[in-house]
């Protein structure tokens, strides 16, 4: 058998977190126009209880793309890799921004554009970091 490394323990982390707040992202989605017609009044206090999963699971995702990028000699790397490693950054904050937006939001407005391109930033941010993951450096 293989030995785990501190980098497949970091990507490890990385993915789990990212399938957590992605993936719950998208379960939600599925559950809450259910909940509204059976049980209203409990969207808020499900949308309450997946954001102390879904908000440390985003931190986590954070924190080990940080150290993935602590990881590597970016100057060494492409130009094509460098940009697509600051667009996944970019688009990993707007997931978190637009989420935030949602999860504070106010407005019927506000709540679905935040969680709609929460989602989007959040699936993109998957696909760059899928990319970046199999591209060479």
């Amino acid at each position: 058998m293989l030995s785990p490394t501190a980098a497949t323990i970091r990507v490890f982390l990385h993915i789990i977190a990212a399938s957590v707040w992605v993936g719950g992202q998208f379960a939600l989605a599925g559950v809450v126009p259910a909940l509204r017609r059976t049980a209203p009044q409990s969207t808020k206090t499900v949308a309450q209880a997946f954001g102390r999963i879904a908000w440390p699971a985003y931190g986590v995702t954070v924190l080990t793309g940080m150290w993935s990028l602590m990881a590597i000699d970016i100057t060494s790397t492409s130009s094509a890799y460098q940009a697509t490693v600051l667009l996944k950054i970019a688009v990993a904050i707007a997931a978190g921004v637009f989420a935030a937006i949602h999860a504070a939001g106010k407005s019927t407005l506000s709540i679905a554009i935040g969680g709609a391109v929460g989602a989007l930033a959040s699936v993109a941010a998957v696909f760059l970091g899928i990319l970046l993951h199999t591209g060479t450096a």
